[in-house]
């Protein structure tokens, strides 16, 4: 009963076997060998186009080093109040940017609400130098609230993204569950809804230590391999990245498990529906649910070893808690099984 992180599973076997199976022998460094020049070939055959991909180690470093990428004096970043990026990055963002801002905008359940995003470009006048300006949107996909913008929403946000002159990052830390949600391809999620660049995480979803910046114009590689460097993000050993994500991507195995992965989540937030003790906070459309629980209903699914987190109530949480009640995350993963979440059923009442 392992609610509290996907980062909690181990790696999935196909991907760990793919990790044994090209660990012996030689092969070229720094991203220059076979199996790295292939797995570089599978993102362009994936996003339907010629991408940049560069491996880096977290999702933090992805994230930073996206946005680095199109900082500029004075630069800000807009992103939900409640995003990954502002929340829980400790500053990596405008530390290896050099100094950009990151600018809050609200939304319900994590998503960017348009009138919002344009209030908030609106007060930055790109004359004025004393405020900074403009120099990013970043979205998260799927969101820390565990919601999926719509390919509509994604494409509204960065059409205005564009009339500001301004390029659309995406956090895809949870990238193919909320693919699998939406059941698009990735370049209809991306590319082909204006996003310019991407966080693509596989490390949640079943790879020991997978994570990639995808730069949907190649043009801009030469530059981005010297703030990937700069920033120790370059692998030696990048064959031991490629081997995950060709494993990854062979026979679909990375929608599969994040299939799975939702599909767990949707069990719980039955669990949830069907509880006289416990209640959704709103509808979980990936794998991350959010419920409000009696406390000694938490205490006793803990106490029969169940893990999960305490939550901070987001800023427009609609649902009132009760002073015996209380907000609590639940993550699945690959690992997750019908078996866990019943038994948390049982554990709650």
């Amino acid at each position: 009963m392992l609610f509290a992180s996907d980062n909690w599973a181990g790696a999935h076997p196909a991907i760990a076997s793919s990790l044994v199976e090209h660990a012996a022998g030689y092969a070229s460094a720094y991203g220059t060998g076979a199996l790295d020049q292939a797995v570089d070939r599978k993102f362009s055959e994936i996003f339907e186009r010629d991408v940049a991909v560069f491996f880096v180690a977290t999702g933090t470093a992805a994230n930073s080093l996206s946005l680095a990428s199109v900082a500029k004096p004075g630069g800000i970043v807009f992103c939900h109040r409640e995003s990954h990026v502002i929340e829980d990055e400790c500053g990596a963002p405008e530390l290896l940017s050099g100094g950009l801002r990151l600018f809050p905008v609200d939304g319900p359940r994590g998503k960017i609400e348009p009138d919002a995003l344009k209030a908030a470009i609106g007060r930055f006048a790109p004359e004025f130098v004393h405020a900074g300006r403009a120099a990013a949107l970043s979205l998260t996909q799927a969101t820390e609230a565990g919601t999926v913008y719509t390919l509509d929403e994604i494409a509204g946000l960065a059409d205005m993204a564009r009339g500001a002159g301004i390029p659309v990052h995406m956090d895809g830390a949870r990238f193919a569950n909320a693919l699998a949600a939406l059941d698009c391809t990735p370049a209809e999620m991306t590319w082909k809804r204006g996003v310019d660049l991407l966080s693509f995480g596989g490390t949640k979803n079943g790879c020991w230590c997978a994570e990639a910046v995808v730069l949907f114009d190649p043009g801009r590689a030469k530059e981005f391999s010297f703030i990937r460097k700069r920033s120790a993000q370059l692998f030696s050993k990048a064959r031991f990245i490629s081997a995950q994500f060709d494993a990854y991507f062979r026979d679909g195995l990375w929608l599969e498990i994040a299939r799975g992965s939702n599909t767990m989540a949707q069990r719980l937030a039955a669990t949830f529906r069907a509880s006289r003790n416990a209640r959704l906070a709103w509808e979980p459309q990936a794998n991350e649910v959010f419920a409000i629980l009696k406390r000694t209903a938490a205490e006793r699914a803990r106490h029969q070893g169940a893990v999960f987190y305490d939550w901070h109530p987001p800023h427009n949480l609609a649902a009132d808690i009760g002073p015996d009640e209380q907000l609590f995350r639940f993550v699945t993963s690959f690992a997750t099984t019908e078996a866990d979440v019943d038994r948390f059923a049982a554990a709650i009442g």
